[in-house]
C-alpha cells in the first residue's frame, strides 16, 4: 500500500523521536550508572585493606568464624551501604552478616579480586554478588597473611542490597523530574523538527502556487513565463508529481490553444475557399436560368438544350461539393461506423476499373490491374475501401495526361496486402508532399480540366484510411508521376 505524504510525515517524526529519545535516555543512564560505580569503588578502594591491617582479627589472620560474623554485623551498623564476606583462598564464602536465606552464591569468582588488587587504576571492576545468582557489584577486596601464608580474602561489596533500596526510593523521584525534563525537551525537539520538515515540503507547494499565479495572471499562456522544471521520475514525492503533472497540462493546453487557433485559420480558409467554389456554379447556373426565363420564346431548340446542359452540368458539380463537405465533416466529428468483413480485394479492384474505364477511354488512358488473378481475402470495410481507391483513382486520371497509363497492384507481403495507384501523369514536387492530403490543397502543377472540383478527395481518403487503421503514402517526382499505397490485414487462410 503506497502511503501519502502525511502519513510518510506521522511514520518519519514519530520513528525519529522514538529513537533518539530511547537513545539518548540509554546513553546517558548508562554514562552516569558508569561514572558514579567509578567514583565510588575509587573513593572506597582502600576500606578491605585498612580493615585488614587495623582489626586484630584480620590482621593476625586467625579464622574465628563467630567474631568476624559479630564484627561485620557491627560494621554493617556503622556502613550499611556494605556489605562483608571472608572468602578462603579458593573464592568460596565462609563468613557473612546476613540471613542465610539471602545468599544466592556458595562462591565468588577471584579473578576480579586479583586484577582490582595488582591494578587500581582501570575502574569500575565488578564483582559477583553473593545475593544474587547472575548480579554484578563494585566491591573493595583485600588478601588476608597468616605468616606470610594466604589465609583468604576479605571481599567488601560496595553498594549493597540495603544500599540499593534505598537509593531506588530516593532515585524514583530524581526520575519523575529527569522524565518530565525530557518530556519537555522532546517535545521542544519534536516542534523544531515538525516545522523544518514542513518547511521543507511547503517550499514546493508555494512554489508551485506562485507558477500558478503567475500563469492565471498571464491568462494560461506559458508562452510568457518561465515555468519550474521539477524532478523527474519522482512517482514517490507527491509534490513533484503535481508538479511535474501541472508542467505538462500547461503544455498541453498550449498545445490544444495552438492546435485551435490553426483549426480556426484553417476553417476560414477553407470556408473562403469553398464559398468561392459553391459562389462560381451558382453565379454561372443563375445566369444561363435568367437568360432562359428572360429571352425563351428568342432562344432556340438548340440553345435552351445548350444552356440547360450547362445548368445541369454546374448542378451535380454543386451537388458533388455539397457532398464531400458533408463526408469531410461527418468523418472529422469521428461519428462514422466501421463494419469489418471479409472479401476478395481483386474482385473490388476490377469492379472500381470497370467503373472508370470509360472516363479514362474519353482521355485516351490505359487501366492496368497487376496481377490480373489474385486470391488474397482482406479485413476491411468495402465500402469505405471503394471510397479510397475511387477517389484516388479518379485524383490519378485527372492528372494523368492522354496516352498516359494507371496501374492498380495487389501485392502480398506476410500478414498485409498492399494496394498501390500509380500513374504516368504530372507528379508532386517534393516540397509539396507533405500537404496534398489537406482539405482544398492543390498542387501549383495541378491539372485542370472543364470541370471544378472541390480539392477535397485526398483528404476523405485519408481519414477514411485512418478509420481502417491504415495509412496512404505517396511517392512522386514531378513530371513522372505519382504512387499511392496503403496496407489491410489479409486473412491467414487467403
Amino acid at each position: 500500500m503506497k502511503l501519502s505524504l502525511y502519513q510518510r510525515l506521522a511514520i518519519t517524526v514519530s520513528a525519529a523521536f522514538v529513537v533518539i529519545a530511547y537513545l539518548l535516555l540509554s546513553w546517558s543512564s548508562a554514562l552516569a550508572e558508569q561514572s558514579k560505580h567509578q567514583a565510588e569503588q575509587k573513593l572506597h578502594i582502600e576500606l578491605a585493606t585498612h580493615l585488614a591491617n587495623d582489626n586484630p582479627l584480620l590482621k593476625d589472620g586467625v579464622y574465628d568464624k563467630p567474631a568476624l560474623e559479630n564484627l561485620f554485623h557491627t560494621l554493617m551498623l556503622l556502613g550499611p551501604a556494605f556489605e562483608f564476606y571472608y572468602l578462603d583462598p579458593a573464592g568460596n564464602i565462609l563468613t557473612y552478616s546476613a540471613k542465610p536465606d539471602k545468599i544466592k552464591r556458595k562462591s565468588v569468582d577471584l579473578a576480579p579480586l586479583v586484577q582490582l588488587i595488582s591494578d587500581q587504576q582501570n575502574m569500575p571492576i565488578y564483582g559477583d554478588d553473593p545475593r544474587s545468582l547472575s548480579g554484578k557489584k563494585i566491591f573493595s577486596a583485600a588478601p588476608i597473611y597468616n605468616q606470610g601464608n594466604l589465609q583468604g580474602y576479605l571481599y567488601v561489596i560496595i553498594g549493597g542490597e540495603i544500599y540499593d533500596s534505598v537509593f531506588a526510593q530516593v532515585q524514583s523521584d530524581q526520575q519523575l523530574q529527569q522524565h518530565g525534563l525530557l518530556i519537555i525537551a522532546a517535545l521542544v525537539l519534536v516542534l523544531l523538527l515538525l516545522l523544518a520538515l514542513f518547511r521543507y515540503f511547503t517550499v514546493p507547494i508555494r512554489t508551485l502556487a506562485k507558477d500558478m499565479e503567475k500563469l492565471k495572471q498571464n491568462k494560461f499562456d506559458s508562452a510568457k513565463l518561465s515555468l519550474v522544471k521539477w524532478q523527474q521520475n519522482d512517482d514517490n514525492n507527491e509534490v513533484q508529481v503535481l508538479g511535474n503533472t501541472f508542467v505538462e497540462m500547461v503544455e498541453v493546453i498550449n498545445q490544444q490553444m495552438l492546435q485551435l487557433i490553426e483549426n480556426e485559420k484553417t476553417r476560414k480558409e477553407l470556408l473562403a475557399h469553398l464559398s468561392h467554389d459553391l459562389r462560381t456554379p451558382l453565379a454561372a447556373m443563375q445566369g444561363y436560368i435568367e437568360t432562359i426565363a428572360l429571352k425563351g420564346d428568342a432562344l432556340t431548340a438548340e440553345q435552351k438544350e445548350r444552356f440547360l446542359a450547362t445548368v445541369m452540368r454546374n448542378g451535380q458539380q454543386l451537388k458533388l461539393l455539397i457532398d464531400q463537405i458533408f463526408e469531410l465533416a461527418h468523418l472529422e466529428d469521428g461519428q462514422v461506423s466501421v463494419n469489418l468483413e471479409p472479401f476478395p480485394i481483386a474482385e473490388l479492384v476490377h469492379d472500381i476499373v470497370a467503373k472508370f474505364s470509360l472516363k479514362a477511354q474519353e482521355k485516351q488512358i490505359t487501366l492496368k490491374v497487376t496481377p490480373q488473378e489474385c486470391s488474397d481475402l482482406v479485413h476491411s470495410d468495402i465500402a469505405k475501401l471503394e471510397r479510397i481507391l475511387s477517389n484516388l483513382l479518379d485524383n490519378a486520371i485527372r492528372h494523368t495526361p492522354s496516352k498516359g497509363e494507371i496501374t492498380l497492384r495487389i501485392e502480398q507481403d506476410n500478414n498485409q496486402v498492399t494496394v498501390s495507384v500509380s500513374d504516368t501523369g504530372t507528379g508532386i514536387s517534393e516540397q509539396e508532399l507533405d500537404y496534398i492530403f489537406d482539405a482544398r490543397y492543390r498542387a501549383s502543377n495541378a491539372s485542370e480540366d472543364k470541370n471544378r472540383h472541390a480539392g477535397l478527395g485526398l483528404a476523405i481518403s485519408k481519414r477514411l484510411s485512418l478509420l481502417l487503421n491504415s495509412d496512404i503514402k505517396v511517392m512522386s517526382r514531378l513530371g513522372q508521376g505519382s504512387c499511392f499505397s496503403f496496407s489491410l490485414p489479409r486473412l491467414a487462410n487467403s
